[in-house]
C-alpha cells in the first residue's frame, strides 16, 4: 500500500507541473480557435513545453503519462494529432483522451501524447493542412535513401498539389524533426495518429490490423513517400495505427469517442509489448523527477 501511494504521489507531481507562460499562451490560442476544447481544459491537463517550436516560433506541446511504480508498462504509446491544421477534430479528440487518461492512468502503457503537431496550420485565420512553410507535414518525414522520392511523387502522381507538397527534402520542417526525435528518444512500440476527414481505420507495419475502432473500419488507403506510417510502420517496423474521424470540423458523439478509445486500448493491450528491460529503465528514471 504504502508503494502504490508512493507511485501515485510520483505521477500527481509529474502530471501538475506548473504551465509556463508560453504553454498558457499557447491553450488560449487553442481554446479561440476550437469550440469543443475551453481554456479550462487545456490548461488542467498541464501540457509542457518540448523545448521545441514550430516554423513560426510556436512551443510543441506534449503531455506524458509516465510509469507507475506499482506497475511495469506493458508498452510504450506514442500518440499524435493535429499534424494537418484543418484537421480540428483531430485535435479535439486528443484533449478528450487525455482527459480520460488524467482520470483512468493505470500504468498498463506509458503515454506521450501531442495533441498538435502543426500549431501554424491550425492557429491561423483561415487554418490549412500544411504548416507555415507551406509543407504537409505527412509528406515531410524520410523515405529510404532516395531523398527526392517524395518530391518526385508529389510532382507526377498529385501533380504537384499545395495541399501535398513535401517540402524541399525530408525532414526539412521543425515540427518533422522533432516528432522524428521523438520517436528516436521515446522508442514508442506502437504510434497512433489522429486525422479526419475520411471515417476509416488505416494501419501500417507490423502486427494484425484491428478490424475496427468503434465505428470506423478497416480499410487501408496505402502509404506515401514521406508519409509518418511508411516511415515508422514500414521502415522503422513500428505499428502505426491511423485514426481518420468522419468530419474534420465535426466531432464524434460521446459514446463513439469512448467507443473508439476502449477499442483501441483493448487492441493495444492484446496485440503491443515492449522490451521489458527497456520499460525498467524508463521507470527508474521517472522516480529521479
Amino acid at each position: 500500500m504504502l508503494k502504490f501511494k508512493l507511485s501515485l504521489l510520483i505521477f500527481c507531481l509529474h502530471s501538475v507541473a506548473i504551465a509556463t507562460p508560453a504553454v498558457d499562451k499557447a491553450c488560449k490560442k487553442i481554446s479561440n480557435k476550437l469550440g469543443s476544447v475551453d481554456y479550462a481544459e487545456c490548461h488542467t491537463n498541464r501540457l509542457t513545453d518540448s523545448g521545441y517550436q514550430s516554423s513560426l516560433n510556436q512551443p510543441l506541446l506534449i503531455k506524458e503519462y509516465p510509469p507507475l511504480q506499482r506497475r511495469q508498462p506493458q508498452a510504450r504509446i506514442l500518440l499524435l494529432g493535429g499534424i494537418h491544421g484543418d484537421e480540428y477534430s483531430s485535435v479535439s479528440i486528443a484533449f478528450k483522451w487525455m482527459n480520460k487518461l488524467n482520470r483512468y492512468h493505470s500504468g498498463l502503457f506509458h503515454w506521450k501524447v501531442v495533441p498538435l503537431i502543426n500549431p501554424d496550420g491550425l492557429l491561423r485565420k483561415h487554418s490549412r493542412r500544411t504548416n507555415a512553410n507551406g509543407v504537409d507535414l505527412n509528406r515531410n518525414f524520410l523515405y529510404g535513401s532516395d531523398s527526392k522520392a517524395s518530391l518526385k511523387y508529389w510532382k507526377k502522381r498529385t501533380r504537384k498539389d499545395k495541399r501535398r507538397y513535401p517540402g524541399p527534402s525530408p525532414l526539412s520542417e521543425p515540427e518533422t524533426q522533432w516528432v522524428t526525435q521523438l520517436i528516436k528518444d521515446f522508442n514508442p512500440d506502437a504510434i497512433v495518429a489522429i486525422h479526419a476527414p475520411y471515417g476509416i481505420l488505416d494501419f501500417d507495419g507490423p502486427h494484425k490490423a484491428p478490424n475496427n475502432l468503434g465505428p470506423l473500419h478497416l480499410k487501408l488507403l496505402g502509404t506515401y513517400p514521406g508519409s509518418l506510417g511508411n516511415y515508422a510502420g514500414l521502415q522503422l517496423g513500428k505499428p502505426v495505427i491511423t485514426i481518420e474521424l468522419p468530419y474534420a470540423g465535426i466531432m464524434p458523439t460521446d459514446a463513439e469517442i469512448s467507443k473508439i478509445w476502449v477499442d483501441l486500448v483493448r487492441w493495444l493491450k492484446r496485440n503491443v509489448r515492449g522490451d521489458k528491460r527497456k520499460d525498467s529503465l524508463i521507470r527508474a528514471e521517472s522516480t529521479k523527477r
